[in-house]
C-alpha cells in the first residue's frame, strides 16, 4: 500500500535565531511568481536589476556581481577557489567557526594557510595580521565581517589596508552583516565580498551574493590552472551574468525573483534607516537582558548587532529553554557552537525578524522560563 501524505503545513515561527530570519509577504509571493526558461526575455531582465540592486546594497560599481546559486557556503568557497591556486598564501583571521572554514577550504585550495587568531568572542588584532605577513608571501587576506558563532563585528578596514600594504587581497565574509550594518566594498577597498540570502536581506537561503573587484578580477584572469571548481568557476559563470548570457548552469529561477523582491524591500526601506534599525533593535534587546541578569558574550564597541551572543547562567539548561520557546512561543534562538556550546544562546535579529515586538515577545518568554 502507497503511503499517503498530507499537503505540506510548516508551522509559522518568529525566526530570532543565527539565521534564517523571518521572510515577509512581498518576498514569499516573488516565489510563486510564473516561471520563464532562463534565458527569456523577461528574466534575463530580472537579473539585470538584481545585479544592479546588489551593487547598490553592497556599495560597490563592480562589475562582477552576482547571486552565486547555492548559500553562503558556497559563496565562501566560490571566493577562495576563484583567487587561490596551488602553493599560494592564505592569512585567514580566525576568531570562530567560519574563519575556521575558511582555513578549511584554503588548504583544499592547495593553498599554504597561516592563521591568526584570537579568542572566540573578540576581534582579531590588525597589528598581530601585519606581524603574520612579515615573512609570508600572502596572496589573500582573509576575515569573517559578522562572525555568526561568536557575535563579534570586526572592523575591516585596518585590517585591509594591512593586506594591500603587502599586495595582498583582501576577502571579506559579510554572509550576517550585509543589509544589517554599513558594508561598504568599494571605501574600503574589499577585493572580494559576499554574503547569503537569508540573514539580514529576509530571503529564503538558497542564493549568496558576491562581488569581485578589479584587482581580484586580474588575479582571476591570470590564472595558470583550471579553478578546482567547476560548478563555481567566475570564469564561466560570469559569461551567463555578462553579455554573453552563454549557459553555464539552469538558474533557481524562482529564488531569484525572490532576491530581486528581497533587495527591492532592502532599498525602500534605505540601507542608513535599515542599520539604525538594527542597532536600535539590538540595543533594546541588550537592556532587556540586563534587566533579566545576563550578559553578552562581546564587549560592546564589537557587538554584531544581527547576531547576539548571551552567556548561559549558571545552572540553566541550554537546550530546555530552548525547546520551551520553541513549543510554548514558537520562537526560535540558536546554541553555541563549537568551544560556545552550551555556554551561550545566539540571539538574532536580522531583516524582517529585526522588531521591538519580537524582542517584547521573547524578554518576556525568558523572564518567565528563568
Amino acid at each position: 500500500m502507497v503511503k499517503r501524505y498530507e499537503k505540506i503545513n510548516p508551522p509559522n515561527r518568529i525566526l530570532m535565531g543565527p539565521g534564517p530570519s523571518n521572510v515577509p509577504a512581498p518576498v514569499m509571493a516573488a516565489l510563486g511568481a510564473p516561471v520563464v526558461g532562463h534565458l527569456d526575455p523577461a528574466f534575463l531582465a530580472v537579473m539585470e536589476e538584481v545585479q544592479e540592486m546588489l551593487r547598490a546594497v553592497m556599495r560597490t560599481e563592480n562589475t562582477l556581481t552576482i547571486p552565486v546559486s547555492g548559500t553562503g557556503s558556497a559563496a565562501m568557497e566560490a571566493a577562495l577557489v576563484n583567487v587561490l591556486e596551488p602553493g599560494d598564501g592564505a592569512l585567514v583571521c580566525v576568531n570562530g567557526v567560519f574563519g575556521e572554514r575558511m582555513c578549511d577550504i584554503a588548504g583544499r585550495c592547495g593553498a599554504e594557510v597561516r592563521r591568526v587568531d584570537a579568542p572566540w568572542g573578540s576581534p582579531v588584532d590588525p597589528g598581530a595580521v601585519r606581524k603574520a605577513l612579515d615573512g609570508f608571501n600572502a596572496k589573500v587576506v582573509a576575515a569573517v565581517h559578522a562572525e555568526t558563532s561568536t557575535g563579534v563585528l570586526q572592523p575591516l578596514e585596518d585590517l585591509s589596508k594591512a593586506a594591500h600594504e603587502r599586495g595582498a587581497l583582501f576577502l571579506a565574509d559579510a554572509v550576517t552583516s550585509l543589509a544589517g550594518a554599513p558594508v561598504e566594498v568599494d571605501r574600503w577597498g574589499i577585493d572580494v565580498c559576499y554574503s547569503g540570502t537569508q540573514k539580514c536581506l529576509s530571503c529564503p537561503p538558497g542564493l549568496a551574493p558576491i562581488t569581485f573587484g578589479p584587482r581580484a578580477m586580474e588575479v582571476l584572469t591570470k590564472r595558470k590552472t583550471k579553478v578546482r571548481s567547476w560548478y563555481l568557476d567566475m570564469t564561466m559563470i560570469l559569461k551567463y551574468w555578462g553579455p554573453d548570457r552563454a549557459y553555464h548552469h539552469t538558474a533557481p529561477i524562482s529564488m531569484i525573483y525572490a532576491l530581486r523582491e528581497a533587495l527591492r524591500v532592502v532599498l525602500e526601506e534605505g540601507l542608513e534607516k535599515r542599520w539604525e534599525r538594527h542597532l536600535r533593535v539590538h540595543d533594546s534587546l541588550v537592556r532587556g537582558l540586563g534587566k533579566l541578569g545576563l550578559s553578552m558574550l562581546v564587549e560592546k564597541p564589537y557587538r554584531a548587532p544581527m547576531i547576539n551572543t548571551v552567556v548561559i547562567p549558571e545552572g540553566v539548561n541550554d537546550l530546555d529553554v530552548r525547546r520551551r520557546l520553541l513549543g510554548e512561543y514558537s520562537l526560535e534562538i540558536g546554541g553555541g557552537l563549537g568551544v560556545l556550546k552550551g555556554k551561550v544562546w545566539r540571539i538574532g535579529i536580522m531583516g524582517d525578524s529585526c522588531t521591538e515586538e519580537n524582542v517584547g515577545i521573547l524578554l518576556g518568554a525568558l523572564r518567565k522560563l528563568l
